[in-house]
């Protein structure tokens, strides 16, 4: 097979970034939901029954490979739009580290020697959340699984919350990783579940804050929740405007991008914001010669949404190119978008 030179000549410029100063380079953190990442073999207590290949999906290694190589790609032409490799990328729904170890292997993701962090949830469908991290630029200090419950619901059973602290560049950052409880049973009937799960990341962040005073702190996830929604207005207590934002207070710079009409995936021919990314006041307002919140144009937060993210055809023309429809598969890529931020 002859290999095109174009496409070579571009890897070999971003490896050749990656051998540059690491102080030099901007620090994008990266949120993806990766839709139903299972794979092949049937474990036990986990509801994977559809993603084994005697399933309904038939999922196979061949389909499995294709998914693994499609979010190779997605991160790799992140990593060619902000000038290197994400220094730290926040997943949900995988099924065990296994994928996440073929992920971090694929050709073009391995000379940026990711790191995982990784605890297995009593979520129903075994799903579970992660955190990928280059090790030559973030230094894990320690981590937490933040189990949520419903004092009111005993046999209640969702992701747990990852936290990650550690330094980037000698400055002290902690990241939580998220996926809320669904909208199973509707909006209004299962905004509770979200709000107490944002009320365990907000006594998480004051406590670590109370710790490390100068702590930088990033929460991204699928929240399940739009960002003018109550869980993030008044669970997590979110600001809305940097204006708005004073010492201790946390700011989401994805309302703005709502408010104009961006979603990250599309339900009945409408856009949702679920993917969010939250900083706190010391981030946004660092100092002269800190780590920083980088604003491009209007937006503190970026949307990933390149055309061959998108279903090019049919009914779903637009919306994000998933990897089943149903039991039919696309060998699409997720039903959300990526979103990231950028800190320099």
């Amino acid at each position: 097979m002859r290999t095109n030179p174009f496409i070579l000549l571009e890897f070999l410029l971003l490896i050749a970034c990656l051998q540059v100063d690491a102080q030099k380079q901007p620090c994008a953190v990266v949120f993806y939901n990766l839709e139903n990442l299972f794979d092949t073999i049937p474990s036990p207590g986990v509801f994977d029954r559809e993603f084994i290949p005697s399933g309904s999906k038939a999922w196979n290694s061949s389909k499995y490979w294709k998914k693994i190589g499609n979010i190779e790609q997605v991160f790799y032409e992140i990593a060619k739009t902000v000038k290197s490799y994400p220094t730290i990328i926040g997943v949900s729904e995988i099924e065990n580290r296994n994928v996440l170890e073929d992920i971090v292997a694929t050709p073009k993701l391995v000379r940026a020697n990711y790191d995982i962090v990784h605890y297995d949830s009593p979520d129903v469908r075994g799903v579970d959340v992660a955190l990928l991290y280059r090790p030559d630029m973030f230094t894990v200090e320690n981590s937490r699984s933040l189990r949520i419950e419903m004092p009111d619901n005993k046999d209640f059973k969702t992701r747990d919350v990852l936290m990650v602290w550690g330094l980037m560049r000698g400055e002290r950052f902690c990241f939580f990783v998220n996926h809320w409880p669904s909208r199973l049973g509707g909006q209004a009937a299962s905004e509770s579940k979200r709000i107490a799960t944002a009320k365990v990341v907000r006594q998480a962040v004051d406590s670590i804050t109370r710790v490390y005073p100068d702590v930088k702190v990033v929460i991204m996830g699928d929240l399940n929740d739009d960002p003018v929604c109550k869980s993030l207005t008044e669970g997590l207590g979110a600001k809305s405007k940097p204006t708005e934002v004073k010492a201790g207070d946390l700011y989401n710079p994805f309302v703005a991008l709502f408010k104009a009409g961006y979603g990250t995936l599309a339900y009945q021919d409408c856009w949702n914001l679920f993917d969010n990314m939250v900083v706190n006041e010391t981030l946004l307002n660092a100092s002269v010669g800190k780590l920083k919140l980088r604003k491009h144009g209007k937006y503190y937060g970026y949307i990933f949404d390149r055309p061959f993210l998108h279903q090019q055809s049919g009914r779903y023309k637009g919306y994000p190119l998933r990897t089943f429809v149903g039991d039919t598969f696309q060998g699409g890529y997720s039903d959300h978008f990526p979103v990231y931020l950028l800190i320099e």
